[in-house]
């Protein structure tokens, strides 16, 4: 049970206007799957199998700094929340991407390697070393923006907000079956062992929409506030299809960053502050 007190807090100022039912508010949440980057043309292209092995480890190097962005952006919205039952909930995801061991009665131990670490196989399935994944060398400027702006909203914006913002989920397991649907078929050289992430995260998707949409239609109550909501969505997809236009420049049309200048990578590879 979530308490209402506290999902109660900040909501935006009632304007006047009648707020959508909560069918309706859903409906106008999943009318924004048009704009999901199942669509992008670069997605398109990787699922129909016209993507050059290249543009294939590009891809998967460059979504693997999205991959190890999640559980930080999740533990940002739950150091953010005062309720303990949706942290309860909450931390499941943070879980799934990290992996857990637990002790066994029996005194061994069992182990979910996580799905950041299925991604590492997923990318020494296309051929790629775990070293170069790991070390970021391939990541973007414009993939790393995009993430790290995402995670700096889910720092700073209200936890409701923030929790909202993750349900591009609406549409993800779409996008997971189709690339296990046309993946093997397009793309045989790939170990099938690498698949293994999308096939564990079409259930997962599947939970945390459940949760984050419990969230998002006790909170969002009046006109203004939903209207806010479908912006915050609408941020979140464009993260997404922002990525996936980088990574379009740079392995599609060969204009990666400074291509008219020089053919090394001199992008910055990550500042710490």
């Amino acid at each position: 049970m979530i308490r209402a007190d506290i999902l109660a807090e900040s909501i935006a100022a009632d304007d006047g206007r009648p707020a959508w039912s909560r069918d309706e508010f859903e409906a106008q949440l999943r009318e924004n799957g048009k704009s999901y980057h199942i669509h992008h043309p670069f997605n398109v292209m990787l699922n129909t199998g016209h993507a050059t092995p290249e543009q294939i480890r590009g891809w998967v190097a460059n979504r693997y700094y999205y991959q190890i962005a999640i559980p930080v952006k999740d533990a940002a919205i739950m150091a953010n929340c005062p309720d303990r039952e949706v942290r309860r909930g909450w931390v499941q995801r943070i879980l799934d991407h990290d992996g857990f061991e637990y002790g066994l009665p029996n005194g061994e131990k069992f182990l979910d390697a996580g799905g950041i670490e299925a991604w590492i196989r997923l990318g020494e399935a296309v051929g790629l070393t775990r070293a170069e994944i790991t070390d970021l060398r391939h990541v973007l400027p414009g993939v790393r923006f995009a993430v790290d702006a995402y995670v700096n909203f889910a720092r700073r914006a209200r936890w409701q907000e923030a929790a909202s913002s993750s349900l591009t989920e609406l549409f993800a397991p779409q996008i997971h079956q189709s690339r296990l649907d046309s993946w093997p078929q397009h793309y045989p050289w790939i170990d099938p062992a690498g698949y293994e992430y999308f096939r564990t995260r079409l259930g997962q998707a599947r939970r945390d929409v459940e949760h984050g949409l419990a969230i998002t239609l006790q909170h969002y109550t009046t006109r203004e506030g939903q209207e806010r909501m479908l912006e915050i969505l609408q941020f979140k997809l464009d993260i997404l299809w922002s990525m996936l236009d980088a990574m379009s420049m740079a392995y599609e049309l060969k204009r990666p960053p400074y291509h008219s200048v020089t053919e090394q990578r001199v992008w910055h590879k990550g500042i710490t502050l």
